[in-house]
């Protein structure tokens, strides 16, 4: 009984290290940088969010309740990754979308709350850009990309457009 209670536990210890929960950080996008270029040009905060897949404190980003018509790109590297019109209140506090631009945001899985949750990137630059949930608008995808506003830059339709 005794060595099967050992296996048990160190099949379960081992299984939850496994290396598919490990991020591939050899992945290489069009835009890179070096950490100290990256420092430099963004915002603390947005250096926080972007290159160390932080998250900014809900309902504190100026884009969580802008509804003007536009676009949504990257802080770091400006690639278009939202419209305005895919835009919704969630009510969480981060700017939320129903779609992404396609092609535009890549995903990956990570653990670090402790469980499985669908992270996106900038697929042009890799930075953090906040995580999918399926929680969203049913009347739409009924996705909820809950995006951090740090990670973002608002760039205000034309009227002439």
């Amino acid at each position: 009984m005794r060595k099967i209670l050992i296996f048990t536990l160190i099949s379960i210890f081992y299984s939850c290290n496994s290396s598919a929960q490990k991020k591939d950080s050899k992945e290489t996008f069009a835009v890179t940088k070096t950490e100290a270029e990256w420092k430099a040009q963004l915002t603390e905060l947005q250096y926080y969010v972007l290159r160390e897949a932080g998250t900014e404190r809900a309902f504190s980003s100026p884009l969580d309740k802008n509804y003007a018509k536009g676009i949504y790109v990257c802080a770091a590297c400006e690639t278009p990754l939202f419209k305005s019109e895919h835009k919704f209140d969630s009510g969480t506090g981060w700017p939320s979308f129903d779609r992404p631009i396609e092609g535009n945001v890549t995903y990956s899985v990570d653990y670090n709350i402790g469980y499985a949750r669908n992270e996106e990137h900038c697929s042009t630059c890799g930075g953090h850009l906040g995580h999918v949930f399926d929680d969203g608008p049913r009347e739409t995808t009924g996705q909820r990309h809950c995006i951090n506003g740090a990670a973002l830059k608002f760039i205000p339709k034309k009227n002439d457009q």
